[in-house]
């Protein structure tokens, strides 16, 4: 015999007295307050929601206390507070002496839906007093009620608890969404003189030139990307001293730093060989590394983008002539990614330029075309490696508009195999069309397979293989279809929040779509973008397109403009079976631990109930 057996076998053998709510327990109605009245404090404002209304400096109840809402759509909910509160929207309840408020709680909530059903209003639904205060509870003995509420404390506490980590799992989930939907260049940013020490080269005679060691010449410098041994034939006889301190080696970058115009100073070359000894002209300035950060290879391509171009031109002095310093140099703040990246682009940039540079490969006629091509996809990448922003492609770079389309699935590719994504505009990769037109009263028992806007935000979630609505053939036909794999948004609600509630529909059927969506068809991984459709990136873009007041729409011709990080489509099946076992663990109410809690919930429901359900004292 447990104890709570026991306490009723001393107490209340024969059962015990049923007392109407307006008998057992003191019933209040709440003070009106606005937010404009009151001062923000930490006291919640109990009101017409399951949450606080706002928070504010004093309080109108100081202990224990039920609360139910007043009005709204969460008019009827009962809730528990043992903390000071100000009931506003609200009326509270408290247990009279020999009568425990937790225990009225508990009774409470074993008829939380006999309470909905009360409510009164056409436009806002009212909950009142009079409304429950002749509900009916059992009332035994205190120490019989404290014995229940001990139990059934047990129970929430444990649901609480799961309720708690699953809570801690979404949070998690969400965070991993994130990170792995919203990709991050790895990029570093240093001046230039925290990478390199300048020095100018050296200025001799011209009875000095054509003996002695390697130097490497103005023309070198202004010529050549990068330089090899083989391309060093000038000569110039010079002293330890003056070797000593113009040596060159593998890894130094030169600068030509004068010229006749402000376009062709500051023109760069990178020494990829080592040379026993060498030395450099005085109209070039020579930055030795400080650091290994940057490749090589990989400064023979980034000191030609345009943002250098720009800074040099701009910043040089002109008189006579153009003139760069190492001053000028040093200030220079370079964005540049890691190493591994650095060596993607300079792979590509190589073989690229290997193409466009060798008159073997391809007709003399397209070699201008390829030039250019090459010089489009150069600063694609260097720009967006040094400032994470894509350049656009103009006509000089195409000859003609009907290659951009294949231009830019080629630049899509180039980008995911660079830096693991490209930046794309959903409308260059998926079609979107508006859906169609048919309403709830559409609805069938059984016929061909529909989804309806409203049923984004109240069912369906990240993807979707069955509906659980139907319209008759003749609606059907006249309809707008979504295929396997087509993403259903929903683009009008109530706020913002859950404007472009999306789903992916991964059945086999082809299914009709009401009004108030867009239906995107597109050749990615479906649940990919449905996942990323949930991300913060993409809440900010939507934000910027919602538009209305009482109704929030985006207009489906919009959702073109909005930008995705899109990796290949094995990273994005990897990214989605990732996802997948995360949302699994935090939603699928079969497995996880939604699942544990509807247990636990479903347990406790029925111990509550019959803990409840107390034999009446016959009177």
């Amino acid at each position: 015999m447990n104890k709570l057996e026991q306490l009723i076998k001393e107490l209340c053998p024969n059962g015990v007295e049923y007392m109407t709510l307006k008998e057992a327990t003191i019933m209040r109605r709440g003070t009106a307050m606005t937010k404009a009245q009151s001062h923000s404090g930490t006291i919640p404002v109990i009101s017409g929601g399951r949450e606080p209304a706002f928070y504010c400096d004093s309080a109108n109840r100081q202990k224990e206390v039920i609360s139910i809402a007043g009005s709204g759509a969460g008019a009827g909910y009962v809730q528990y507070w043992n903390e000071p509160i100000f009931a506003n929207d609200c009326f509270t309840i408290e247990g009279k002496d020999g009568v425990s408020t937790k225990y009225v709680y508990y009774c409470l909530t074993s008829v939380q839906n006999k309470i909905y059903q009360t409510k009164k209003g056409g436009g806002v639904p009212h909950c009142h007093i009079s409304s429950i205060e002749n509900f009916e509870i059992p009332v035994p003995p205190l120490e019989v009620q404290c014995e229940i509420v001990r139990m059934l404390d047990n129970f929430t506490e444990l649901t609480a608890e799961l309720t708690a980590e699953l809570t801690a799992r979404k949070k998690q989930y969400e965070y991993y969404r994130e990170k792995l939907l919203c990709f991050d260049i790895p990029v570093n940013s240093k001046k230039l003189g925290d990478l390199f020490s300048f020095r100018n080269g050296l200025s001799k005679g011209k009875e000095f030139f054509g003996k002695g060691i390697p130097f490497i010449s103005f023309s070198n410098v202004f010529n050549n990307r990068y330089l090899r041994k083989d391309d060093i034939t000038s000569l110039v006889a010079c002293t330890e001293q003056e070797l000593s301190k113009l040596k060159c080696n593998r890894g130094d970058v030169f600068f030509t730093r004068t010229s006749e115009t402000r376009e062709e100073v500051g023109m760069s070359s990178v020494l990829l060989d080592d040379l026993e000894n060498c030395v450099f002209n005085g109209f070039t300035i020579k930055g030795s590394p400080l650091t290994d950060e940057l490749l090589p290879e990989y400064c023979a391509y980034c000191f030609s983008t345009r943002n250098f171009r720009q800074y040099v031109i701009g910043h040089c002095s002109f008189t006579t002539r153009a003139s760069l310093t190492a001053e000028t140099l040093s200030d220079y703040q370079l964005n540049y990614p890691n190493k591994d990246i650095q060596k993607r682009i300079v792979d590509i940039l190589n073989n690229f330029e290997l193409v466009c540079n060798d008159l073997s490969i391809g007709l003399p006629a397209g070699i201008e075309a390829r030039q250019k091509q090459y010089e489009y996809y150069r600063d694609l990448l260097l720009t967006f490696a040094e400032t994470g922003k894509i350049i656009a492609q103009t006509d000089r770079q195409t000859d003609r508009q009907t290659d951009r389309q294949t231009d830019r699935l080629a630049e899509i590719r180039l980008m995911q195999y660079v830096f693991g994504y490209a930046p794309v505009k959903l409308g260059e990769i998926a079609t979107i069309i508006r859906g169609g037109n048919f309403q709830k009263k559409d609805f069938v028992p059984h016929g061909r397979p529909c989804i309806h806007y409203g049923q984004m935000y109240t069912h369906f979630g990240c993807y979707a293989d069955e509906v659980i609505s139907y319209v008759n053939e003749d609606v059907f036909k006249a309809s707008k279809k979504a295929d396997k794999n087509d993403i259903v948004m929903a683009v009008t609600s109530e706020n913002v929040e859950d404007v472009c509630s999306c789903t992916a529909w991964i059945g086999q059927e082809e299914i009709a779509v009401s009004g108030h969506t867009a239906i995107i068809k597109h050749n990615q991984n479906a649940k990919y973008l449905s996942y990323y459709f949930r991300t913060q990136d993409f809440y900010k873009q939507k934000e910027r397109l919602a538009h209305g007041t009482k109704v929030i729409e985006v207009t489906p011709d919009c959702l073109k403009d909005i930008e995705i990080p899109l990796p290949s489509l094995e990273k994005q099946e990897s990214i989605v079976s990732l996802l997948d076992k995360f949302d699994s663990y935090c939603n699928d109410m079969e497995e996880g631990l939604p699942a544990e809690i509807e247990a636990r919930q479903k347990q406790y429901e029925y111990y509550r109930d019959k803990l409840l359900n107390m034999k009446r004292l016959e009177v």
